[in-house]
């Protein structure tokens, strides 16, 4: 892989929530120029929307890029994904710009994965499996990098 330049564009944000018998319940982060920015929101039993914001190195932010370049999410189409519904939503909106100065700016949405069987039954299982398997992975991480500076808990247990 190529050596990337400080001002190549690297920008991701992901999404997933519902509106439901709690109001508008969702987690949500995003990276932009090294400033990792988390919510999560939950009305159940009166819970208060968490809001955190880090600056992480340019190692992360590069390894990030890694994770989404390597899981050739740019290649897939959600036109054939289950649209959002009444049990919720998922978003990943990707702005990744290459060594000529070029960006592609990309998002999908499609309805929350509930499990792997969700992935099987779609009209495109592999388009579908790369996303749940990159947005597993970007979660995961998010978690991590969060958790390593603040003491909350993303997942209600």
């Amino acid at each position: 892989m190529a050596r990337r330049h400080a001002n190549d564009e690297f920008y991701v944000r992901y999404y997933v929530g519902h509106k439901g018998k709690f109001g508008h319940e969702f987690m949500e982060f995003e990276l932009l120029n090294g400033k990792l920015r988390y919510a999560n929101n939950s009305n159940y039993k009166q819970d208060t929307m968490i809001r955190k914001e880090v600056f992480v190195s340019p190692t992360v932010v590069e390894e990030v890029r890694r994770i989404v370049e390597e899981s050739e999410i740019t290649k897939e189409d959600d036109h054939n994904w289950k649209e959002p519904d009444e049990v919720g939503r998922q978003e990943l909106e990707i702005k990744i710009g290459d060594e000529n100065g070029e960006t592609l700016h990309i998002a999908f949405t499609c309805a929350k994965i509930g499990s792997l069987l969700d992935v099987q039954e779609s009209a495109d299982p592999e388009g579908l499996r790369i996303f749940y398997y990159l947005t597993q992975d970007l979660k995961c991480l998010m978690f991590s990098l969060i958790s390593l500076h603040f003491k909350i808990k993303p997942i209600p247990n």
